[in-house]
Parts: structure tokens; C-alpha cells; sequence
């Protein structure tokens, strides 16, 4: 199904609501903007696969823009609105957007923006007319609706969060099917996570990521109703949850120890109980976090490991969890020729699989279908010479085939000659009652070549008092040649909303330029 027979059989439903704000959009009201704002779009010159780049914060308009390229056979391109500038632009010039939909409280930013796109000939802003963007509102009262055609469908492009430099655009082929036919992805979601009619489903994160848009869209197209946050607050989330009855959520594993963190008395006071499936992904989640809202919330978090680029998809249940902690779960792809799991673990120098047990580069037999747009060299990068693709993450398996994480193969540190995974150290960290975040990298060492620093944080004050008490919560925990060396304190560290943190920004400030492994 897709929103317009949503807007059909319940045309005043909301399909859209803001929890702060209460504004709401229904699937009548969704399902009509976007069809006319269709219309514009392609009216302006737009053509099937052209690139519509979204630049705004969580609000109903997004899913306008979102559906209304989708249905007019277009790609939709989210840009990070937090992005400067010239970042923003280098998303909308790289992509070849022909127009650029904003809204009001960003069009300082989307003016920057239009202005080092040249390709953007049609200019939107959920708002009034103004600096060159025509009013949302008023394109779509002035437009026909988009009619129904047999165009394939329109898709996402969306670009890598850069966390290892200049993001890079994953363009896929457009689906063969018209508009409204049902994706695998949201087919899943409806047989795997249980998205129908009846689901209500919190956003906590921002829209321009892909897996928040991506579930959001899902839980249309299966006639749910999606809850957005404009921003993610711990206890606002937990109101949320109580207010709206959400029965499902996505979460990233920073969002639950945010919530961790809040008094006992604030987090007892909130009825969760309407859910049905919590759902978090998108980095590690640390084994005692984890188990904590497990004893919270009960066997309703369901983990899921995969990448925007496809290919492969790992996940478990909370009973799965349970049995095999610390694991992201089992392959739930086949190799179509043999049958056997499409999860591979590779030695990253020898380039061939390696024993159960042992870590390695993680990789999947059924990537294919993208590439990195413009730049067929990371293309090229990502496949090995079997045709399976990595997203760059070690992990190994185990004797049942579940899948545990180490850590990045950029991250691992190398000290003496022993590789040392940040992941692990980082998820001890982070249970300490005085650490409200908290990144581990290598910093250089004239005698070993890198040693482990820990970067914090801190829930409070902050000095070589706690530092030395961190230091030593580690030695309790670990071994030795894992423990931090040094720790530093920071205000806060460089992590994106999406909750992945970009650690090649805190390895620049502590290795000569030129040399940082990033």
C-alpha cells in the first residue's frame, strides 16, 4: 500500500504529528500536498531520477517533500541541516539536485546553499515567500495534483554521514514498480516488526538519516501513524512515549543512556507500557546498557546491524540477545546460489575467510545494486573480488553464526604491534556514573607507535581527581593494554544527532597533520 489509499480508506487520520507541538498533518492532507507538489516539480522541469534535495529539521512538510519526489519518479537527497554551508552545498551541488525544498527557520542556510548549487532551478520553503524561495503553501494551492502514472517509483539518495571525510551519495537503480507499490524494506517491516494500521511510531532522530526516514515512510506506507520529536531530550522521548501510546520506536544505543542517566524517580514516573517493539541500531550498544533497559522496558528491544548502502541485514530479538550478549545478530539473508548465510568475516590482509571466532573485515555476498555517486574509486573499494561488499566494520561470529562487533577497521588502535578495539573500552566507559559520553582513540607514542587515550564527557566537574578514577574503573574491568594511558576532558564531543561520533575531528587535535589515520 502508500499513502494515497491510506488517504482513501482514512483520509482524517493523522499521518504525521509533532510531540512538542501537537501540529499534525492527516493522510488526506499528506497524500493531496504531495501529489501537487508533484506537480510542480516536474511542471519546473524535473524528470524521472533527477534529485530533490530536502533541507529541513523534523516537521510534517519533510514528508511532503519526501513523497512528493517519491511519487513523481524522483530522488530524494536529505541534507544535514547542522552541515555549514559549504558542506550542505557539497551534498546539493554533488548530487545534481534541480531544487531544494527548506523551510523558514533555515533559509539563511538554504540561501548559502542555493547559492553554491547551480543546478537548483526550483527553490521551496515551507513558509512565506522569501530570499529567493517560493512559498510551499502556495505552489501547492496553485497546482493540479500529480496524476497517477506507470513511472517507476521515485527513491532515496541519501549521503554517508562523512565521519571518515567528504560524505559520499549511494545512488541505486529506480524500482521497475509505479508508484504505490509496496518495497521489499516496507514489506519487511510489516512481517518482521509488525508495522500495520495500527502502529504509532516515535522519530526520536532527525529525518535527514536514513533509517529515521526511511521506518518513518514504512510506518506510512503500512498506515501507521509517526510521532516526531524536533529534537531528542531524554525525558521528552519518555513523554512522548506515554502521551501518543507509541507502540514503536527507534532508538541509537546515546539515546538510551541518556535515559539511563535520568533520576530514577523521572523515569518511574512515565508509562511505557503501550510499547511493543524498541528497536535501536546504527552503533554498538554497550552490554550493560542494553541489559539495563531490557530490566526497564522487558523483552521488546529488537537490534537490527546493516548499512544505507544494503546488502546485508543482522539482527535478534531480546530472547536471542539474551543467550549470545554483546551479539548484533544472525544474517537474515541466504546466498541465493548456495543457501549458506550472505555473512562472510575476511582478513583484511590475506583477503580470505576466516576460522569462526576470529575478527575480521565483515562482509556481505548480496551487495550490489548502488554505487557511490561520482566516484567510482570508493565504489571499486567497497566490493572485494568475489563481489561481496564491506561497510568497513570488523566483527567476528560465532559457533551459531551470531554476529559481535569489534569496532571499525579505521578505529582499531595499534599499540606494540596488538590491535586494540576502542568499541570495547568505550562501552566499560560509559556505564561510569561521572561519564555522560565518551570517545577512545589512538594518540601517537614514540615507543609503541599509538597508545590508548580516552576522550570524556563529563556528567559533571571534571579533573585529574576523576581522571585517575576512570583510569583505574578500566584496570578493574580490562586488561592492562587496553586501559587508557590518559584521559582528557572535553565539553562535548563531535557527534552527530544520528549519534555516530566523527573521531577523525578529536584525531586531528592530537597527531601532527599529515598523519592522522582517519
Amino acid at each position: 500500500m502508500s499513502i494515497n489509499v491510506h488517504a482513501r480508506r482514512t483520509p482524517d487520520k493523522d499521518a504525521v504529528r509533532m510531540a512538542e507541538t501537537g501540529a499534525r498533518m492527516t493522510y488526506a492532507e499528506l497524500d493531496d500536498a504531495s501529489a501537487r507538489l508533484a506537480s510542480v516539480l516536474r511542471a519546473r522541469g524535473a524528470q524521472p531520477g533527477d534529485r530533490v534535495a530536502v533541507l529541513m529539521e523534523n516537521r510534517p512538510e519533510y514528508l511532503v517533500g519526501v513523497w512528493a519526489a517519491r511519487r513523481a519518479g524522483l530522488r530524494f537527497v536529505p541534507v544535514n541541516w547542522h552541515l555549514t554551508p559549504d558542506e550542505a552545498a557539497y551534498v546539493t551541488d554533488d548530487s545534481d539536485a534541480v531544487a531544494l525544498i527548506t523551510s523558514h527557520t533555515l533559509i539563511e542556510l538554504a540561501t548559502g546553499v542555493k547559492a553554491r548549487s547551480p543546478r537548483v532551478r526550483t527553490a521551496i520553503s515551507a513558509g512565506p515567500a522569501e530570499a529567493g524561495f517560493e512559498s510551499l503553501a502556495a505552489l501547492v494551492a496553485g497546482a493540479e495534483p500529480w496524476p497517477a502514472t506507470d513511472e517507476p517509483e521515485g527513491g532515496l539518495m541519501t549521503y554517508s554521514s562523512g565521519t571518515s571525510g567528504r560524505p559520499k551519495g549511494i545512488l541505486r537503480p529506480l524500482a521497475s514498480e509505479p508508484f504505490g507499490s509496496p518495497s521489499g524494506f516496507e514489506t519487511m517491516l510489516a512481517s518482521a516488526y509488525g508495522f500495520g494500521p495500527d502502529t504509532v511510531y516515535l522519530s526520536p532522530a532527525p529525518l535527514y538519516h536514513t533509517a529515521p526516514l526511511g521506518w518513518s515512510t514504512a510506518a506510512q506506507a503500512n498506515g501507521g501513524t509517526v510521532i516526531l520529536l524536533q529534537s531528542y531530550d531524554a525525558e521528552r522521548a519518555l513523554q512522548a512515549i506515554q502521551h501518543e501510546r507509541v507502540t514503536h520506536a527507534q532508538f541509537v544505543p546515546t539515546h538510551f543512556v541518556r535515559m539511563l542517566k535520568l533520576p530514577e524517580e523521572v523515569r518511574r514516573k512515565y508509562d511505557v507500557s503501550s510499547l511493543r517493539m524498541a528497536i535501536h541500531a546504527a552503533a554498538p550498544c554497550p552490554v550493560d546498557v542494553k541489559q539495563a533497559m531490557l530490566d526497564w522496558w522487558g523483552p521488546i528491544i529488537r537490534e537490527y546491524y546493516a548499512g544505507s548502502e544494503g546488502g546485508g541485514f543482522v539482527s535478534l530479538d531480546s530472547a536471542e540477545w539474551l543467550t549470545h550478549k554483546g551479539s548484533v545478530g544472525r544474517a537474515r539473508q541466504m546466498t541465493a546460489a548456495s543457501g549458506e548465510s550472505a555473512l562472510h568475516i575476511v582478513d583484511p590482509e590475506t583477503g580470505e575467510e576466516v576460522p569462526g571466532g576470529e575478527v575480521g573485515l565483515i562482509y556481505f555476498a548480496n551487495a550490489a545494486g548502488f554505487e557511490y555517486y561520482k566516484d567510482p574509486g570508493k565504489t571499486a573499494e567497497f566490493f572485494n573480488d568475489k563481489g561481496w561488499g564491506t561497510l568497513g566494520d570488523m566483527g567476528w561470529v560465532d559457533a551459531e553464526g551470531y554476529l559481535y562487533l569489534t569496532d571499525r577497521k579505521s578505529h582499531m588502535i595499534i599499540s606494540g604491534g596488538v590491535n586494540i578495539y576502542p568499541q570495547e573500552i568505550e562501552s566499560v566507559l560509559a556505564m561510569h556514573p561521572a561519564v555522560s559520553d565518551v570517545a577512545v582513540i589512538g594518540v601517537p607514542n614514540a615507543e609503541f607507535g599509538e597508545e590508548v587515550k580516552a576522550v570524556i564527557e563529563p556528567a559533571g566537574a571534571a579533573g585529574a581527581e576523576l581522571a585517575q578514577e576512570l583510569m583505574a574503573y578500566c584496570r578493574e574491568r580490562l586488561a592492562g593494554f587496553k586501559c587508557p594511558r590518559t584521559v582528557d576532558f572535553v565539553e562535548a564531543l563531535p557527534r552527530l544527532p544520528s549519534g555516530k561520533l566523527l573521531k577523525r575531528e578529536l584525531r586531528k587535535r592530537y597527531w601532527p597533520e599529515g598523519r592522522a589515520r582517519i
